[in-house]
């Protein structure tokens, strides 16, 4: 059966999920990258005697921060759901972000920014597994890897979507306009309440007793390390490529508001073609090798992406660099998902993405720490992250295991 024909198959209700798993992810990322695009303002207010690449680097601990509560909050959050459904508390979990969004923008010094976005990242730590456990196990197996890319590209929706932001709104609200309007996944709520049901693998078990996740974890302890390890290096491929690009546009090259939300979009467009596509792609040729193949062609980009001169040059390598780098990402959720233990699906693949998330999560103070000690140059920066990680990652890839096809709803049964 063809794709088209798989897509038409499906009933309201999983098209429903997929749409609010997909917004979710996407209003997250928007949320998140509402900072990045900020830093050099929030830099100027609060800390306006230093200089600009010193300033950047203490204020880019809030991006360290909001990272490492992310795991916390998957675990947390991830418990939660498989106790009592992936819908509720992922409504909770949205509601809960998109609040401490909100409560960014009255921040009254740098130290409460950095608590507030603290709070920020353990909530919107829960959202990514529960959303990706919702979706995977409420539809067929043959959709996984097209769909999979399609909630993988939220990410790069929602950077887009901020990016989009800034170039119309930022020089008339300035940053403490922009958190507020990350309030906006709220609504997303409402949809989910009215339009989404159960993950029907919950629903299979929803009377038996719940798993002890620490057993779980104890029991599945070597595909959990191999997970964590992988997600570390995909976390450091995806922050590496985006946490500091704004940064470098604006401080490297001096271009202004609009001219840099234009670059950040293109490179954005690029990871929704990758993301999709890719994930598409790995339903034929299988997941390990759909990640290998796009973290390849990230390599020879490089250099067009971090060391470009002209705008023109600048956005054919951010597009490119995204094709790539989210082309490797579009296949994480049906990946994880099919890795993970049946009876804490809600937690694992979040707690792994997240650990994983932790460990990158002092990637933009590294990168701003690079770019200092080279006179600014954030270019460089983002090259060698971006090299090294695309290197571990098609190693470690390929030396990991692959499931495909896994029947979630019998394995449910059998746990």
């Amino acid at each position: 059966m063809s794709l088209a024909a798989e897509l038409k198959g499906l009933n309201r209700k999983q098209v429903h999920s997929i749409w609010a798993s997909y917004l979710g992810w996407t209003l997250d990322a928007f949320d998140f990258f509402l900072l990045v695009f900020m830093l050099s303002a929030i830099a100027k207010e609060y800390l306006p005697g230093m200089p600009t690449p010193e300033a950047i680097k203490q204020v880019s601990e809030a991006t360290f921060l909001t990272l490492a509560a992310r795991p916390f909050g998957a675990f947390a959050f991830g418990w939660m759901a498989d106790r009592f459904g992936r819908r509720p508390i992922m409504m909770i979990v949205i509601l809960l972000f998109s609040v401490f969004s909100f409560a960014s923008a009255f921040a009254w010094s740098l130290t409460s920014l950095f608590v507030i976005r603290t709070l920020f990242g353990f909530c919107m730590g829960g959202e990514w597994g529960i959303g990706a456990s919702l979706v995977m196990e409420s539809i067929p197996a043959k959709l996984r890897g097209p769909v999979s890319g399609l909630l993988q590209s939220g990410y790069p929706s929602g950077y887009f979507l901020a990016s989009l932001v800034f170039f119309l709104l930022f020089d008339r609200i300035g940053w403490r306009g922009m958190f507020m309007v990350g309030i906006a996944p709220a609504i997303l709520v409402f949809l989910i309440r009215m339009h989404v049901d159960e993950s029907p693998a919950f629903e299979a078990r929803r009377h038996e007793r719940p798993a002890n996740p620490f057993g779980e974890l104890a029991r599945n302890w070597r595909i959990a390390l191999y997970l964590i390890v992988l997600m570390t290096a995909f976390n450091f491929f995806s922050h590496g490529t985006q946490d500091v690009y704004p940064t470098f546009l604006k401080e490297q090259h001096h271009f202004d508001t609009h001219l840099t939300g234009i670059l950040a979009m293109v490179g954005n467009a690029g990871a929704i073609v990758g993301g999709i596509g890719f994930g598409i792609w790995s339903e034929r040729i299988g997941r390990k090798r759909a990640i290998v193949i796009a973290s390849l062609i990230a390599l020879p980009v490089i250099p067009l992406w971090a060391f470009s001169a002209t705008p023109l040059l600048l956005g054919v390598g951010a597009f490119l660099i995204q094709v790539a780098v989210q082309g490797a990402w579009g296949i994480v959720p049906v990946h994880l998902n099919e890795l993970s233990p049946a009876l804490v699906r809600g937690m694992f693949p979040g707690v792994a993405y997240q650990l994983g998330n932790l460990i990158a999560s002092r990637n933009l103070p590294i990168q701003a720490g690079i770019a200092e000690a080279h006179g600014g140059n954030y270019g460089l920066a983002m090259a060698l992250v971006a090299g090294i990680t695309a290197v571990v990652l098609v190693i470690w890839t390929l030396v990991g295991p692959e499931r495909t096809d896994v029947d979630f709803l019998a394995t449910e049964n059998k746990g």
